[in-house]
């Protein structure tokens, strides 16, 4: 079974190369391509359920409509589509504004295609959001210094124990944001992939998110870790 997907980039040899791309493998099938987010709002509401995409490449320096605000509004509208970030940005404001929006996911796009591709369907099989490397790196890097460089801030009391989490989904929460798919974390603690998979499914339901991107940004927030 494919995986739909819609592209959303103001390049169009961007949107062409990519397309070509995903293509090429037979496990997708592109079934939107927009050059803004008020051009993929626009194409989407005539779809049918069934052309409805199950992945949406999201760009974010677009006119019109920004990645950001496409992610906001159709995450709200379309909770059943993944956002994926697809971007050449990787500064700090355009990482969290896009995570805050909803998006699923935040790919490079300098990532090899392999490497895209493989994340996509990894993203799809098991349902935990990509992120490049560098970008996991980053956000924590960034958070750890932010919280260093707020003079005068009132030390919040971590709610360590606010989402109800276990010490085993603290260990899990723990390897899933540093990158760690759900064979590594089974093989880290000695328990199996379907395991892991069902205990990431119960923190991100604890957690009230819905990927791996959005679980790491609340779990620094909030001091879970």
């Amino acid at each position: 079974m494919s995986i739909k997907i819609a592209i959303i980039d103001d390049k169009p040899s961007n949107r062409h190369i990519l397309k070509d791309k995903l293509m090429r493998h037979g496990q997708f099938e592109v079934t939107l391509m927009a050059g803004d987010g008020r051009e993929f709002m626009d194409k989407i509401k005539v779809l049918e359920d069934s052309e409805l995409p199950d992945v949406a490449l999201m760009d974010l320096e677009m006119p019109n409509m920004d990645g950001v605000d496409a992610i906001a509004v159709g995450s709200c509208l379309y909770p059943q589509i993944k956002f994926v970030v697809l971007t050449i940005f990787d500064d700090e404001e355009k990482i969290f504004k896009a995570i805050k929006a909803g998006a699923f996911g935040y790919i490079l796009k300098d990532e090899p295609a392999e490497q895209i591709v493989d994340m996509l369907w990894q993203m799809q099989e098991n349902g935990i959001g990509p992120i490049s490397p560098g970008i996991a790196y980053k956000i924590l890097q960034l958070v750890q210094k932010n919280e260093l460089n707020m003079p005068g801030k009132p030390v919040a009391q971590p709610q360590r124990n606010f989402f109800d989490l276990t010490q085993r989904e603290r260990e899990i929460l723990q390897l899933l944001i540093q990158g760690l798919s759900f064979k590594e974390i089974g093989t880290k603690l000695c328990i199996s992939a379907h395991t892991a998979k069902k205990h990431v499914m119960n923190i991100y339901t604890k957690l009230h998110v819905n990927s791996r991107a959005q679980a790491l940004h609340l779990a620094y927030e909030k001091g879970i870790l």
